[in-house]
């Protein structure tokens, strides 16, 4: 069977945090999951920066598909993103001190975009591995929206497929628990 390639990202620490699971649970997955070989990116916490990064990321491997992993405090399941809206409104400055509020993510962008991989069978795979999952449908107004809109803009008509998905705190699912979520959800893509 042809191997094909994820292009798959974590996001840095930010805010009061000093690690971030999203980039603790990329980091660990082995090289090779199923038929997938996977490509890894640490991305900063910033809007607009991330999605930029991620693109000379894609320009650069080609990726069949990419799935971006962010943190999701306050949530006690992996949750797949099934959109992502065309609006920057943040609580707390990212990173870099910026701190949008009510700002389109691309001005006369559509005012949304559904995700492109198969996120209700994602979901599943989650929860056949007996880790608590749920599609969602919000990815938020932060930097993870902000990537997931970017990422589904530009790659409109690519035939590249991406997918955005949250992973709780460590204090509400255990590290080793994101990782095998992570797992199952790209054996199902």
């Amino acid at each position: 069977m042809e191997s094909k390639t994820l292009l798959i990202t974590g996001f840095e620490p930010f805010g009061t945090e000093t690690r971030n699971p999203s980039w603790e649970a990329v980091s660990a997955l082995p090289e090779r999951v199923g038929i997938r070989t996977l490509y890894k990116c640490l991305l900063p916490v910033e809007f607009g920066r991330a999605a930029d990064l991620l693109a000379e990321a894609i320009d650069r491997i080609r990726p069949e598909a990419v799935l971006c992993v962010g943190l999701a405090a306050g949530r006690t399941a992996v949750t797949p993103e099934a959109i992502g809206v065309n609006v920057r409104d943040a609580s707390i400055p990212d990173n870099a001190g910026v701190q949008p509020i009510g700002e389109p993510v691309v001005p006369d962008g559509p005012a949304a975009y559904f995700s492109t991989l198969p996120v209700r069978r994602m979901t599943e795979a989650i929860q056949n591995a007996g880790i608590p999952a749920k599609l969602s449908y919000t990815a938020g107004t932060y930097v993870c929206n902000d990537l997931l809109y970017t990422l589904l803009h530009r790659l409109s008509g690519t035939g590249i497929r991406a997918a955005f998905v949250h992973i709780p705190l460590e204090k509400d699912l255990p590290l080793s628990d994101s990782i095998r979520a992570l797992k199952a959800l790209i054996e199902a893509l």
